[in-house]
């Protein structure tokens, strides 16, 4: 191998969690190029129509990684992915589709069990008449699945990201007077599937849902509200029940048992609905008022499913701030800097903001625990600390905190969320 040649390339990792999944970067190598670490370690790519995948490895919280561009023969040890108009499959999950674009099998090779049940359909478009009876583009009424109709057969089903990191099937399908095209894919290293879906919306008083039946057996389900989570039942058995049938949630919901569980993620879909076995997503609606033309046209969103063992835990919460956030690539190199800027040592807590403080004095850190536990949190920075105070939402100082060199110790309560006023020692 030769002496790194060409500019370089930044990946940041913008979240609470330390993460390996793939970087997009528009930016394409030359012939005989390849990506490497400033170490000299040989990174994985994957070329595509515009641009590339990058396998950076495991990026720490709220972190820069330089990547420098490099000449010469390398290669990369990849986990096997294996793709086809009917399959995708890596180490974690196998997936099988049929003619139809339909997903029929999910299979857990971690856990050696059946994600759906027997003889079900996963990422099921459902179309449904919606005429609530009072606030067309408010209310959602219980009667909403009186009428159903499903996808039509898909139109086609091609392979158009074939490996070695990532593969992907596009499929094009219609609902009702709607067509629409799903990228559904793929990583080598991750059982999450990714459901990337563009759709020309031409419906009136049509609500659309996603559904994935999962063979778990649970009397509840968990909503991810902002701050935190919500649990509500999975069946209807009183007036309560009944009128809960359609929940808010924010990047992810899931269904667990005692030792394994499938979380549904998305990045900007916040109506669901969880009965028995069956998780669904509200995708669309098109009310005509108070505004006859409200969604239509052409929309793009995603969402996920990934399975796990146990209940939903951090794997959960970290996956849908990925999906959420995902890594940045940029020109450049982070010079000597490498690590996090900042992490939390509590599987349990998610810094949520960094940000400079209203007043200009310091750095405002805000973070929150997901899984309603208590105990100490160590907050570890990349500076020296002169200080760090604890303060309210207004950023008015309240008390002090201990910090020994650059970690700060905190005691946070059950759901709680603290915000946290960290000066340097050079400011």
């Amino acid at each position: 191998n030769e002496a790194p040649a060409g500019d370089g390339l930044i990946v940041v990792n913008p979240t609470t969690f330390s993460r390996s999944d793939l970087a997009f970067s528009s930016a394409a190598l030359a012939e005989g190029e390849y990506l490497a670490t400033a170490a000299g370690q040989p990174v994985a790519t994957q070329a595509t129509a515009d641009g590339m995948w990058i396998d950076a490895g495991c990026l720490p919280p709220y972190s820069l990684t330089s990547l420098v561009r490099a000449v010469g023969v390398t290669s990369t040890a990849i986990d096997p992915l294996a793709v086809s108009a009917n399959l995708l499959e890596n180490d974690f999950v196998r997936g099988e589709i049929n003619g139809d674009g339909d997903i029929t099998r999910i299979f857990d090779k971690q856990s050696q069990r059946e994600v759906l049940p027997s003889g079900a359909i996963a990422n099921q478009f459902q179309a449904h008449e919606d005429r609530p009876n009072n606030w067309d583009a408010w209310d959602v009424d219980i009667f909403i699945t009186d009428k159903t109709w499903t996808a039509d057969p898909a139109v086609s089903v091609q392979v158009v990201e074939a490996g070695p990191l990532r593969a992907t099937l596009e499929i094009q399908r219609r609902v009702l007077n709607s067509s629409y095209t799903q990228r559904i894919s793929l990583a080598h290293n991750s059982a999450r599937l990714d459901f990337d879906t563009h759709i020309d919306w031409r419906e009136r008083h049509i609500m659309l849902k996603v559904a994935f039946p999962v063979d778990v057996l649970s009397p509840s389900a968990t909503y991810e509200i902002q701050w935190g989570n919500t649990e509500r039942p999975t069946h209807r058995n009183t007036s309560w029940d009944w009128a809960r049938f359609e929940t808010c949630a924010q990047k992810w919901v899931d269904l667990s048992e005692g030792n394994y569980g499938v979380s549904v993620l998305n990045d900007c879909k916040y109506g669901h609905d969880i009965k028995d076995n069956v998780i669904r997503i509200s995708l669309l609606r098109s009310t005509t008022l108070p505004d006859f033309e409200a969604d239509q046209g052409e929309h793009r969103f995603a969402y996920s499913l990934l399975p796990h063992t146990g209940r939903w835990n951090e794997q959960t919460v970290a996956a849908a701030y990925a999906l959420n956030d995902p890594l940045i690539v940029a020109s450049g190199s982070a010079g000597q800097f490498s690590g996090s800027l900042i992490a939390v040592g509590a599987g349990h807590v998610a810094i949520e903001t960094i940000k400079r403080a209203e007043d200009g004095n310091g750095l405002i850190v805000r973070l929150y625990d997901f899984q309603r536990m208590r105990g100490e949190v160590k907050l570890t920075c990349a500076f020296p600390v002169a200080a760090a105070y604890r303060t309210n939402l207004l950023e008015e100082t309240r008390t002090a905190l201990p910090v020994d060199d650059n970690t700060i110790s905190y005691e946070i309560r059950p759901f709680e969320i603290a915000t946290l006023r960290i000066v340097p020692a050079e400011y």
